[in-house]
């Protein structure tokens, strides 16, 4: 009757907003808050600075020391003691409140919601223990999807759309398929008119450059810089490189670093590990060669005399492993693995003039009457592996057999029964 009403109080208007009690529950107060948001929620037609209150009402009450404030000492109070006059975003409390937003999009609104995140590429890259060893530079060609110029990613001339008829606007439609008597089975799928973007642009209105589409192809060259010591699987990431999209964050490209066999080095963390073979004379009496590095550096490896190597025995390198990463100048161990090549046979005159030079055999404790005794045997060649692999399969044969045997005389008592 006197024009403009005065504000409520200070300490029941956020309660009034809500069109809850100050009596009410935070239960009560999320479905106050659920229902009257997405009623005024602005990409539904609603009225923003009602949505803006709403958020501002729920983020003090839901906060129990902001409501208690509140509740004593009224609006003016959060203010100036706690800045919670509802300095948040409120499509940002919208958005995690409702885990993505319930309108299908999830946050990608020019309207300042939270934009959703592209996703990444990934590739993976080839490379060899020299690449890992020396570092290295890969130019890349890669095409991805780029924001229209032309039209700014509104796909249309005038920047209009409509609303998809097809999926009203959400991006996702609901099929129903019956799969049996009684029983039917929901699938939430992408709009295939709007392909999931929620909106349709006139065929007339379409941007010449890029048919609607916001986005055009674009060839771009990357250069990937492989650190010496990198690791396989490691990945080397360029942030915003991907795919764009209208009210996306642009995703990232990911190269996956994937090393490829070498013949003759293996790696394992930071070292290195080598082959050999020796020769039953170089094993005795001193060996040298030549070991070409990864970065071609030529490496003479040689015993110390008198020094007699054993099958089977490794022998290490300080600082000629792997460059650590991040850490190039500080390397690994090479560890050089010998192995001894035994000659197939030797002559009764090799055998004397060995006998001669080497360690004398051991003499046997038994008479040589013990020994007629004795029944003599002959030892042949044998592939191990393939012996235990035979034995193996013959087991499981035996076992299967068996069982069979067994389950047949099971079932005939049964059925004596």
């Amino acid at each position: 009757m006197f024009g403009r009403a005065p504000k409520k109080s200070d300490n029941t208007r956020y309660y009034e907003i809500l069109g809850v009690p100050k009596s009410a529950s935070q239960d009560d107060l999320k479905k106050a808050y659920r229902k009257a948001a997405i009623k005024n929620h602005p990409d539904k037609g609603g009225d923003p600075e009602k949505f803006k209150e709403l958020a501002q009402a729920y983020e003090v009450l839901s906060d129990p020391e902001k409501r208690e404030v509140y509740d004593q000492y009224g609006e003016d109070a959060l203010k100036e003691g706690m800045g919670g006059g509802g300095g948040h975003d409120p499509f940002d409390i919208f958005s995690s409140f409702f885990g993505g937003g319930p309108f299908g999009g999830g946050g990608g609104s020019s309207r300042g919601r939270r934009q959703r995140r592209g996703e990444d590429v990934i590739h993976p890259l080839k490379v060899s223990l020299e690449d890992l060893y020396n570092g290295t530079s890969k130019k890349l060609s890669l095409s991805r999807n780029v924001i229209c110029q032309k039209c700014k990613g509104k796909g249309s001339k005038s920047g209009a759309s409509m609303k998809c008829s097809g999926c009203q606007g959400s991006g996702m439609r609901v099929t129903i398929r019956q799969i049996g008597p009684g029983m039917i089975q929901q699938m939430q799928q992408p709009c295939n008119e709007c392909r999931g973007t929620g909106e349709t642009i006139n065929e007339k209105d379409r941007c010449p450059q890029c048919k609607g589409e916001k986005v055009v192809p674009e060839k771009k060259v990357l250069e990937v810089v492989v650190e010496k010591g990198m690791q396989n699987g490691q990945k080397i990431t360029f942030p915003g490189e991907a795919d764009e999209a209208p009210d996306t964050v642009t995703g990232d490209i990911v190269f996956v670093l994937q090393l490829k066999d070498h013949s003759k080095f293996k790696r394992k963390g930071d070292d290195l590990f080598f082959e050999h073979t020796l020769s039953l004379s170089e094993a005795l009496c001193g060996f040298q060669y030549v070991l070409t590095h990864l970065d071609n550096r030529q490496l003479l490896i040689k015993s110390n005399p008198g020094e007699v190597v054993k099958p089977d025995q490794f022998k290490a390198i300080n600082d000629e492993g792997m460059p650590m990463y991040q850490r190039p100048f500080m390397r690994g161990k090479l560890y050089i693995h010998f192995t001894v090549d035994f000659p197939e046979s030797l002559t009764l005159d090799q055998c004397k003039a060995l006998e001669t030079v080497l360690p004398p055999r051991l003499a046997t404790q038994m008479t040589d009457m013990e020994l007629d005794e004795c029944e003599e045997t002959t030892l042949h060649d044998v592939n191990i592996e393939e012996e235990m692999r035979r034995k193996q399969a013959q087991a499981q044969e035996a076992y299967e057999e068996d069982d069979d045997v067994h389950g047949g005389a099971q079932r005939v008592q049964c059925a004596q029964q």
